[in-house]
């Protein structure tokens, strides 16, 4: 079986000002294939400056995500991984780490290794860069 890219990416959210849009557009793009969430745990941080997590099962134990974050618990985000984003949050702030895979390129990456491809550089450029560049 062929596997897709995977791609970590930490969201913060200044003031723990998380606001629902993010849940319904993440659970489609695992509804349509394009994705397939491998691990998810949100980071907060209080006034005061302490650092806890919560595994997305504890924050999502019903509504649009609830089966799907039961199967996504691999524990690849650990305990070093919040280290190193915690300095990264200001007091009274949270961020969201998502893992997850690229289902959409699975085939695409498993028709290179067919052909005899090798992957010799791959970068992610942000949206804001590509639409800054396209802006002229």
């Amino acid at each position: 079986m062929a596997y897709g890219p995977a791609e970590l990416i930490v969201v913060r959210f200044p003031g723990n000002q998380f606001k629902g849009e993010i849940v319904p557009a993440l659970a489609d793009l695992m509804d349509t294939g394009t994705i397939r969430l491998i691990d998810l745990l949100f980071v907060m941080k209080d006034k005061s400056g302490g650092v806890t997590f919560l595994e997305a099962v504890e924050v999502f134990p019903d509504g649009p995500l609830a089966g799907i974050v039961a199967e996504s618990d691999s524990g690849l985000i650990t305990d070093e991984d919040v280290d190193d984003i915690a300095p990264e949050l200001e007091p009274n702030s949270s961020a969201a780490v998502l893992l997850f895979e690229h289902l959409w390129a699975a085939e695409f990456t498993q028709a290179l290794r067919n052909a005899g491809g090798e992957l010799i550089y791959d970068e992610r450029i942000p949206a804001a860069i590509v639409e800054e560049v396209s802006r002229g």
